[in-house]
């Protein structure tokens, strides 16, 4: 069982409950960093307080979900020690973990089928980094660069 923190938008409200009743099926604890409606809220917030809880170690992975996926990514890649990934497929969301040792998992509401967004999350939560050649390439993620 893993501590998963889970947060979206107005335009992921829809898929974050569905994911978040998926998680609890699969026996992981959720925290839920809301939204909790489909009134217009700004996506930043959600992605901050996702990575919040997951850079903080209150979570161990993390959730999120806006109408494409890419700006609540973003806003979760602000926080350091976080590495979010917007995914659209199984394949991507497998690799986002084999290869970038992704603790954020990002979905868009509006361009993924329900069905296949659970299976791509599923399909995370059952990957393991692979290391090696990978490392390298990850800490460089994990590194600040200032301009």
């Amino acid at each position: 069982m893993k501590v998963i923190a889970i947060g979206c938008d107005h335009a992921g409200y829809e898929l974050k409950e569905r994911l978040k009743n998926e998680l609890s099926k699969m026996g992981h604890e959720v925290v839920d960093c809301g939204t909790d409606s489909t009134e217009r809220v700004d996506y930043p917030d959600y992605g901050f307080a996702v990575g919040l809880e997951v850079a903080g170690g209150s979570a161990d992975l993390g959730v999120a979900v806006c109408g494409s996926g890419i700006g609540i990514g973003i806003a979760a890649n602000k926080i350091s020690g976080i590495r979010a990934a917007t995914v659209n497929d199984v394949e991507t969301a497998k690799w986002s973990k084999a290869h970038n040792n992704a603790n954020v998992l990002c979905f868009g509401e509006r361009l993924i089928d329900p069905e296949v967004a659970v299976e791509a999350l599923n399909a995370w939560l059952n990957e393991e980094f692979e290391g090696g050649r990978h490392e390298a390439r990850v800490a460089k993620l994990d590194s600040k660069i200032d301009p």
